[in-house]
């Protein structure tokens, strides 16, 4: 898939069908619309092409209102990429483009990526104060020769998909929900720091994990299956991970996964954590042997929660 950090180094070789969003998540409904994309470029011979924002439009518009990106623009570009797109575009969102009038817009950027289809969701906006809408885009369609799709909402039970549903299903610690919203498992990924080292006091090594990840599952202890990100091994552990504050031993917030089977040293490598069963909630234990003993039977219910779920993710 070629990547173009600008709309005008965007080398595009045939006319385009194009999506236009932030993507966050690449759920469901994100889904569907990049296969649109695709089946109508198939259909004319063109390039199945999205546009993508980074940062997210609110943090330059609205920072203190912004809500926690569920991935990072690359793990973004690698659903994308999966997806079956052609071409992605990720224009700089700033004050310059944030006040771009609609027409130009579509004129400048839109025209200018050879769009001859144009696929957007029903709450698309676009252009300076958000003046642009569906309809906008469908009055300059008309006006400028190209076609615009507005699509209505995929939905899940009685509501749509969206980001921030999933959202809140993960501040529910609901995976099986996200599950059905993504189309995947949640997964994060996360560099393997140095910590207190108390796990492997305790006879649970753990990796620490620092993750640029800002949407998390409720706080908890979840059965996860883990493997090293871009690794020619292809590295795979079952594990049991604690997300949380750590009030037994009082030593903050972390993200730490102790692995089965396994005495590798992972510092310095990056991990990709897909949580797979919630457990139990975290909570404080009276004394480091009532932990130890916690920690025992949650990582033997964790490896019988994995062996009763295919191991489907690639």
């Amino acid at each position: 898939m070629q990547i173009a950090h600008d709309y005008r180094v965007a080398a595009l070789t045939a006319p385009s069908a194009l999506a236009i969003g932030n993507f966050d998540g690449v759920h469901c409904g994100h889904q569907y619309l990049l296969r649109r994309v695709i089946d109508a470029a198939r259909a004319f011979g063109g390039v199945a092409t999205a546009l993508t924002f980074d940062p997210h439009p609110t943090r330059v518009l609205a920072p203190d209102r912004a809500a926690p990106q569920l991935m990072g623009l690359d793990r973004r570009l690698e659903l994308m990429a999966a997806a079956g797109l052609d071409a992605v575009v990720v224009q700089r969102f700033d004050t310059t483009l944030s006040s771009q009038p609609a027409r130009e817009f579509v004129e400048h950027i839109v025209l200018g990526l050879g769009a001859r289809a144009v696929f957007v969701g029903h709450d698309f906006r676009f252009g300076r104060n958000r003046e642009g809408t569906g309809e906008t885009l469908e009055q300059l369609a008309r006006e400028l020769g190209f076609e615009a799709h507005v699509l209505a909402p995929v939905t899940e039970g009685d509501a749509p998909i969206s980001s921030t549903r999933t959202r809140r299903a993960l501040a529910d610690g609901d995976l099986a929900l996200v599950r059905t919203l993504l189309g995947r498992r949640f997964d994060l990924d996360g560099v393997v720091v140095h910590g207190h080292h108390r796990g492997r006091t305790l006879g649970f090594p753990t990796a620490n994990l620092a993750t640029p990840c800002e949407a998390l599952p409720r706080d908890g202890v979840y059965a996860v299956r883990v493997r090293a990100h871009g690794d020619p091994e292809g590295l795979r552990f079952d594990g049991v991970l604690n997300l949380g504050t750590r009030p037994t031993v009082r030593a903050g917030r972390s993200i730490e996964a102790h692995l089965f089977d396994t005495d590798r040293d992972l510092y310095g490598r990056t991990l990709r954590v897909t949580f797979v069963k919630r457990l139990r909630d975290e909570r404080r234990f009276d004394g480091l042997d009532a932990l130890r003993a916690q920690i025992a039977r949650d990582a033997d219910e964790a490896r019988l929660a994995l062996s009763q779920e295919p191991d489907d993710e690639p």
